[in-house]
């Protein structure tokens, strides 16, 4: 198993560089499998939902589900991440404000953290309204 750092999955996926595409192509297909870390799965939805990419929440849907489905790329833990997407695909925006898939994992992670110590979520915390939509958040 290999890692990557956020940019070269980024050239991976917009092949918006030719040389680092390449680069980051091989070393990905002739490496699996391809560890991407939750940090690295959410600086990669950032940057690509940021001015400069626009991508909509549809993209960023798509792109995770063809992640999670190919056999090169492996996570953390798979579980978390499909139920941050579930989350962030069934979100609603609440007061104009979308869900971001950062603070759906970071709610599911919690989750996962807490089960794997032996102990239940009393509580998540977060100003964040369309953050309540996910059972268990609650205002400060």
């Amino acid at each position: 198993m290999i890692s990557i750092d956020t940019n070269v999955l980024l050239r991976y996926i917009l092949e918006d560089d030719v040389k680092q595409f390449e680069k980051a192509s091989t070393l990905i297909q002739t490496n699996p499998p391809v560890l991407i870390t939750d940090v690295v799965q959410v600086e990669t939805v950032w940057t690509l939902t940021g001015k400069r990419y626009s991508f909509n929440k549809d993209l960023i849907c798509t792109l995770i589900h063809g992640l999670l489905g190919d056999g090169d790329f492996i996570f953390e833990n798979n579980q978390v991440i499909w139920a941050a997407l579930r989350d962030y695909e069934e979100s609603k925006p609440v007061r104009k404000k979308e869900l971001d898939f950062a603070d759906s994992l970071i709610f599911n992670k919690s989750q996962l953290v807490a089960k794997n110590k032996g102990t239940n979520l009393l509580g998540f915390y977060s100003f964040d309204k369309a953050m309540e939509q996910l059972g268990g958040v609650k205002s400060p």
